[in-house]
Formats: C-alpha cells, sequence, structure tokens
C-alpha cells in the first residue's frame, strides 16, 4: 500500500472517529475531488483508495489528493476490492499505524465535492443511534436506467428482512468499525451485490440501519451499451445473493425438518 506525503496540518489520527474506504476503478477524473472532499471531513482521519486494477491515473490522482493508495493487480470487482482494503485496514489498525476508528466510512469514488455531505452519514454512527446508515440520493442527471436492478434489490431485501429500503443499492455507507471486527458484518460480498448482502446481514442481525437523504451527486450510467451492459452485471451479481441466501436458508430448514423426523423416530 503506498502512502501519501505527510501532511503537517493533519492533527494526530488518534483524534479522528471514522476511515473511509473508497473502491476505484476508472475514476482519474474524479477520484482526487472525492478524496478531498473526504479529507475535508473533520471525523475522518485518514482515506484509503483501493485501485480495482485501473489502467488509467487513478492510483496518482487518489496519492496526490492525499489518500493512501491500494493498488491491485487486477480487477476483483468492488466487493472485492472492498474486501482487500478491509483487510489492509485492519492490518494498519492492528499494528498501530491507523488508529482503531469508531466507524468505517464507504464511498464512491465518483462522488467528486458532494462527498463533503457525508459528515451527514457519519452522524448517527458517531452519535450511537444507528448501526448501518446508508445514504439515500436525489435522482441523478443523465441517468437513464430501466429499474431492473434497483427493483430487484429492493425486492430481494423486502423479502429478506420486511423492511423496503428507499436506496437498496447506494454505496455511501457508514457502519460501526467493531460490526466489521467481530464478524457481524462482513466479509463484503463479491462484485456488485455488495449492498444488499450488506443490508439484508444487518437487518438480519437485528441492527439499527436507517437511511439518510443526503444530496449526493455521482456520474450516472446511462442508456448506451456501457450503461446497459453495467447494469446486466450489477443484476446477475444482486440475483446470485439472493439465490445464494435462498439455497442456504432451504437447506437449513431440511437440515431442522431432518432433524425433527430423527427425534420423532427415537
Amino acid at each position: 500500500m503506498t502512502d501519501p506525503p505527510a501532511d503537517p496540518s493533519i492533527g494526530p489520527l488518534a483524534e479522528a472517529e471514522a476511515i473511509a474506504l473508497v473502491p476505484a476503478y476508472h475514476e482519474a477524473e474524479r477520484v482526487a475531488d472525492t478524496v478531498r472532499a473526504l479529507r475535508k471531513l473533520p471525523q475522518v482521519a485518514e482515506v484509503l483508495v483501493v485501485d480495482d486494477g485501473s489502467t488509467d491515473d487513478t492510483p496518482a490522482q487518489a496519492l496526490g489528493a492525499g489518500a493512501h493508495c491500494l493498488a491491485l493487480r487486477a480487477n476483483r470487482g468492488k466487493g472485492g476490492a472492498l474486501n482487500a482494503g478491509l483487510v489492509a485496514l485492519t492490518a494498519r489498525v492492528r499494528e498501530r499505524i491507523t488508529p482503531r476508528p469508531k466507524v468505517l466510512l464507504l464511498a464512491d469514488a465518483d462522488l467528486a465535492a458532494s462527498a463533503e455531505l457525508l459528515g451527514g452519514l457519519l452522524a448517527p454512527v458517531i452519535d450511537d443511534e444507528a448501526d448501518l446508515a446508508i445514504a439515500d440520493l436525489p435522482a441523478q442527471a443523465g441517468a437513464g436506467g430501466f429499474g431492473l436492478a434497483m427493483g430487484l434489490a429492493r425486492l430481494g431485501i423486502q423479502r429478506a428482512s420486511g423492511r423496503r429500503m428507499a436506496e437498496p443499492l447506494s454505496g455511501q455507507r457508514a457502519l460501526r468499525w467493531d460490526l466489521l471486527e467481530s464478524g457481524v458484518l462482513g466479509p463484503f460480498a463479491p462484485g456488485f451485490g455488495v449492498e444488499v448482502a450488506m443490508t439484508i446481514q444487518a437487518l438480519e442481525a437485528g441492527l439499527r440501519v436507517v437511511e439518510v437523504e443526503l444530496d449526493l451527486h455521482h456520474a450516472a450510467t446511462g442508456k448506451d451499451l456501457a450503461g446497459i451492459r453495467h447494469r446486466a452485471v450489477q443484476a446477475a451479481a444482486i440475483a446470485r445473493v439472493l439465490a445464494g441466501r435462498e439455497l442456504r436458508q432451504a437447506r437449513a430448514d431440511l437440515a431442522a425438518l431432518v432433524g425433527l423426523a430423527r427425534q420423532g423416530r427415537s
């Protein structure tokens, strides 16, 4: 992992309450603004950008803006990048290079200057009013999706937990660090299934999950071929998460039935 040059203007890390983890893939045009905005947040001690095998200037831009950067040699997908970043951060905390935070802030690399608004997402978790806070974004200019991935995510979460989420695919999340250490949350699901899996996991564990309306802005996915391909990959990842959960539940139900049958014969 590469660290940025030391900045004497930054106060003691131990006084901060959060660490920001930013997965990035081909975000050279926006990641620097995102990092600078996150570093303005007084709660955030460090920003770690995980470059997910980009071939553009993403790592250099992240470092130049003051982030630590973990550059992956090959693309692992969003969940894989987050897991790599979490492993790195956990090691830094254990080795006391980084202070143990109260909150981990997840932020997408394309938020640019609007990432400074994420302080509103940190507040309910830092103040112990929530265990997981999810940003509810306004409609994004230029977005042209058909709603398949969003609808699938919303329906899957509702079926699993009874909770209808306004923004089930939001990648902007603040969660208690100790829940990651204890394994109540995490590791993150692979690919674009990470948000749906995390939300279901949190709700099933009885955690306090809140959605916070924030005027965040990111690069919207349009209706061109690249946008359609992205949404198809996203929907497939969500479907795998939901199908895997259903399979695990079916196996658990079957095991319970077999146990009851054996008890009846004894």
